[in-house]
């Protein structure tokens, strides 16, 4: 079994009749992202691609802007007491991250910036002290191409037919990331949507493969407004999902250039913005 996945003790419970059984569920477990040794955030995550789970992280807040601001990533191997404990210290659920070129006074800024919390796993971007700073700082995407309908109704089908752990616990979130014909690149699954997007994202960064201007991004469940960021910051012009969009998500990607899809089901989907690159 999989770090993905726990064996549990369940009862079932069928009319009148119950039974004692074993099930499987969706690990769900802090993950600690320290810099240059000092802690930064704890994420709830599922375990699995947390280096690559990291750099995403750190590249939605805007701690790093490149592959080159990037020093080391690894998990930490100190016995020191972490709040990413949950009950025992493990050692695989802390990670830190050394920044390039980085001076300390950065480090002290964006430390003080920056409130220490533990972001939960449907919620991407907590740790910012206010909404303003939620606000991205970058370029709107500016990418021209379009691509079919039918293309975006095979989506579904495509990333669903990649979860493994899904399968196993119905209890997971995915992210996939498509070529323009509509093939799967990579794909990542965790307990929230967001955190699925930052693996996915933050290998493709650690691969130096960032601007994604010629892909897609598709998720499982809804879209809010910091997935559509987490696209933005990655170039992907183009994001649809199986479920509703937020109404920020919908006027961010309005602002920002990036084509919004939402209940992506069957032949059918709405587009909620830039209708343009999606033809019939």
């Amino acid at each position: 079994m999989s770090d993905a996945q726990r064996r549990v003790d369940v009862v079932r419970v069928r009319g009148r009749a119950r039974a004692t059984d074993t099930d499987r569920a969706a690990a769900e477990e802090p993950l600690e992202i320290r810099l240059h040794d000092r802690p930064f955030a704890v994420i709830m995550r599922t375990p699995g691609a947390d280096r690559e789970l990291a750099a995403g992280f750190l590249l939605a807040e805007r701690v790093i802007r490149t592959a080159e601001d990037l020093g080391t990533i690894a998990h930490c191997t100190d016995g020191v007491d972490s709040p990413a404990k949950a009950g025992r210290y493990v050692r695989e659920n802390v990670v830190n991250v050394t920044l390039a070129n980085g001076s300390s006074e950065r480090l002290e800024r964006m430390l003080a910036e920056r409130r220490q919390v533990t972001t939960s796993s449907s919620c991407g971007l907590c740790g910012r002290q206010t909404i303003e700073s939620l606000a991205t700082d970058v370029a709107p995407v500016r990418s021209t191409w379009a691509v079919t309908a039918s293309i975006i109704s095979t989506l579904p089908e495509r990333l669903r037919a990649r979860q493994a752990v899904f399968d196993d616990t119905g209890g997971l979130h995915a992210a996939g990331l498509f070529a323009r014909d509509g093939a799967l690149v990579d794909v990542a699954e965790d307990v929230g949507r967001h955190n699925a997007v930052d693996k996915i994202v933050g290998r493709m960064l650690m691969r130096e493969a960032l601007p994604l201007a010629d892909h897609l991004l598709f998720v499982s469940g809804r879209t809010s407004f910091e997935i559509v960021q987490k696209a933005i910051i990655a170039g992907i012009p183009l994001v649809a999902a199986v479920s509703a969009p937020s109404s920020l998500a919908i006027d961010l990607a309005r602002e920002f250039g990036v084509t919004l899809a939402g209940f992506v089901r069957g032949d059918g989907f709405n587009i909620y913005a830039h209708p343009e690159r999606i033809e019939s």
